[in-house]
């Protein structure tokens, strides 16, 4: 089972402490979010993972060893996208990544393949063999990525993978993550939008001025922290009629309030953890009225976010 461990995790830089006895631990296949504003010590955590630069203090480990001194153990079934490396532009994706497949010890033999693999998973198929230059910054993006994943790895870190993109390469970026989630991976990855956690994550993890101030699941954090009630939003293929609204989906067990949002988006508000969330989704569907996305409401992490960030101002 794949993890990753923060013990007592500081970095200084003189004076200032950019990470402050962080202790965290993360294991399983899931997609964990490491939230935080900008300046509150997620790349700094993500490059003591990879040993990019030393704690001042404490470990990091991945699967059980230690980063800093067993660094090739460690790192061997890791793949990492941290800020935003440049490609070069007069490079193809095959070319660039059957250099990056050398660099990082893939056999000869079996370089070709991976390549080949990553660039379907990623569904960039069709611009393989396309120099980099002429690509949008969402297409330097997915190779960045597909780059991460040319050793096929259980642990992913990835810092801020959609800064800078457009609003359609923000969402084909997390369609991709999406699918990684798939493949039995550890996916751990920083961003300071609360929507992109939402939207792609099972789990959250908030740092605020080098210091974690929760960890748990979306269900459990949101429940936690505000007023211990749950809320889903949940959308559908076709309208449905408020009456419906009310008097079927208020009535069932758990359920504070339904209400809706558009025509075809529902938000519901409960009492109860992941074990209530499951029923009622089970229960929400045999009303036949048409779900096709059921996710924790976004508005519930921004409220949390919002408290707790500011409780540590």
């Amino acid at each position: 089972m794949p993890s990753i461990e923060a013990v007592n995790l500081t970095k200084q830089y003189g004076a200032f402490t950019a990470l402050s006895d962080l202790n965290l631990k993360i294991e399983g296949t899931k997609c964990v979010g490491f939230l935080g504003p900008n300046g509150a010590g997620k790349t700094t955590a993500l490059k003591m993972f990879t040993d990019l630069i030393k704690p001042t203090k404490g470990q990091a480990l991945i699967n059980g060893v230690n980063v800093h001194t067993h660094k090739k153990k460690a790192l061997e079934s890791v793949g990492t996208l941290i800020e935003t490396p440049e490609i070069y532009s007069s490079l193809t994706p095959r070319e660039s990544l059957t250099m990056i497949a050398e660099i990082r010890g893939i056999p000869h033999a079996e370089r070709k393949k991976r390549v080949e693999e990553v660039t379907a998973e990623l569904r960039m198929e069709e611009w393989i063999d396309k120099r980099v230059g002429k690509f949008s910054k969402g297409m330097k993006q997915r190779i960045c990525i597909a780059s991460a994943l040319l050793s096929d790895p259980d642990v992913v870190l990835l810092d801020e993978p959609t800064t800078g993109l457009d609003p359609r390469g923000m969402s084909e970026v997390r369609d991709i993550i999406k699918g990684l989630k798939s493949k039995n991976r550890l996916i751990f990855m920083s961003s300071h939008i609360l929507s992109e956690v939402s939207d792609v994550c099972d789990e959250v993890a908030m740092i605020d001025h080098g210091k974690l101030i929760v960890y748990d699941t979306l269900p459990h954090v949101t429940a936690k922290f505000s007023g211990g009630n749950n809320v889903v939003e949940v959308g559908l293929v076709r309208p449905v009629d408020t009456q419906n609204v009310t008097r079927n989906i208020a009535a069932l067990p758990d359920v504070v309030a339904a209400e809706k949002i558009t025509d075809k988006d529902l938000k519901i508000s409960f009492i109860g953890g992941l074990a209530v969330q499951e029923r009622l989704l089970s229960d929400i569907i045999k009303l036949n009225i048409g779900v096709v996305s059921y996710k924790a409401a976004s508005s519930e992490l921004e409220d949390v976010y919002l408290k707790l960030i500011t409780a540590t101002l």
